[in-house]
């Protein structure tokens, strides 16, 4: 049970930097693959100032925030004005460029050896409470007209500038807000795994947060959250008997056959709403009386 809760405890963390990518990636349209990059300053930068200075936890985690939203609004500002391809090469350079001088800061950071003896402080209650705090921010951020904006660039930038929309203003917006919430997810990682190691940030989690941005869906935060809460725990859940080496592979098969035969994602833009869930409920309800109504003929 205590596995388990770990397991969980973690998903909520990387919930809480999909949930960022996506404002970005799937609302705004700017493909990045450098966000573990700023995970790894929030994790760092937490980490060590709750381990060398002695400041609060959640004061750290705070401090790992803005510190990546930042760095995010400094490092990709000249680059907002690049489209495609072009801003994925730039944000893949910066997310590997963050990760070396991670390596090499060997004095701050411990380098390859990695930073130890963190402060314990990432709770399940506390992470998940963050977790949905953020979904409902966002939801509303998404419905405002500053959220409209943004999925205006998405669609067609030329004809969102045409009618009053600054790109560049709406892309540091989306920026910023996607760069706050993974220093947050980093923050709260340092202190539930107490160590950092910088490959924990590789281009690799970089992938994996677009991956769940694409099957949930572009244009739907709920759908993140579900393909979120179906993948970040999957390797886990095949972590058994000669299935676990080859746990990683049914993980890749699950991804291309979601894209073959999804390929809007889990949910396409639409948002999974309450009404939707009391039709499930009622679905359940339907099957399950109909099955009780056969055992009993």
């Amino acid at each position: 049970m205590i596995y388990w809760l770990g397991v969980a405890t973690l998903v909520g963390i990387y919930l809480i930097a999909v949930m960022g990518v996506s404002i970005l990636c799937g609302f705004t349209g700017m493909f990045s693959l450098g966000h573990a990059g700023f995970m790894a300053i929030g994790a760092y930068t937490s980490a060590l100032l709750t381990k060398n200075f002695g400041i609060p936890i959640f004061a750290g985690i705070i401090g790992g925030m803005i510190l990546a939203a930042i760095a995010g609004a400094l490092l990709c500002y000249p680059t907002l004005k690049l489209r495609d391809d072009y801003f994925i090469i730039v944000t893949l350079g910066i997310g590997e460029a963050i990760k070396l001088i991670i390596l090499n800061a060997v004095n701050l950071t411990g380098g390859a050896r990695g930073l130890s003896d963190i402060p314990k402080g990432s709770s399940f209650i506390s992470v998940w409470a963050i977790v949905i705090i953020t979904f409902i921010v966002l939801r509303s951020f998404i419905n405002s007209k500053h959220g409209r904006n943004c999925i205006a660039l998405r669609e067609e930038e030329l004809a969102a500038q045409s009618v009053g929309i600054n790109p560049i203003k709406y892309k540091m917006v989306a920026m910023v807000i996607s760069c706050l919430l993974c220093g947050c997810a980093g923050g709260f990682l340092a202190h539930y795994m107490h160590y950092l190691q910088p490959n924990m940030f590789s281009m690799v989690k970089s992938d994996e947060l677009i991956i769940m941005v694409i099957l949930g869906g572009q244009g739907s935060l709920t759908g993140t959250v579900l393909a979120g809460l179906l993948l970040l725990p999957l390797p886990e859940l095949l972590r058994f008997g000669s299935a676990e080496q080859w746990r990683m592979v049914f993980y890749g098969l699950l991804v291309v056959i979601v894209i073959l035969f999804r390929p809007a994602g889990l949910m396409g833009m639409r948002e999974f709403t309450f009404k939707d869930i009391k039709n499930v409920a009622k679905w359940f309800r339907s099957e399950y009386s109909k099955k009780t109504t056969r055992n009993k003929v």
